[in-house]
């Protein structure tokens, strides 16, 4: 059985930084990719950066350059470092597979960034 335990999330003023955490379980990371997604308020889920098994990373345009992702596939866990905050980040931020995601979602783990 999938699960996925996001956390990490909390209130910042634009500008600050969050690192957010995704634990996995009956989920092999060894292929294939895996990613953030996030949804503002009354916005569908957006992707947000992905990372292949092989450590490669792409992200979407609106947060090159400001966030980082990373991932051990020993201890099946995924990080997103954001850096220099905007008010649009603000959502929930899920984890998942990339770039079709399971079924199966965390309970996500709340960005709120505040000018």
């Amino acid at each position: 059985q999938v699960q996925l335990v996001e956390s990490g999330g909390g209130s910042v003023q634009v500008g600050g930084s969050l690192r957010l955490s995704c634990a996995t379980s009956g989920l092999s990371l060894e292929n294939g990719r895996i990613g953030w997604y996030r949804q503002a308020p009354g916005n569908q889920r957006e992707p947000v950066a992905y990372i292949t098994s092989f450590g490669t990373p792409g992200y979407a345009s609106s947060v090159k350059g400001r966030f980082t992702i990373s991932r051990d596939s020993v201890k099946r866990t995924m990080d997103l470092q954001m850096n220099s905050l905007k008010t649009d980040d603000t959502g929930i931020y899920y984890c998942n597979k990339w770039p079709t995601p399971l079924d199966v979602w965390g309970q996500g783990t709340q960005v709120t960034v505040s000018s």
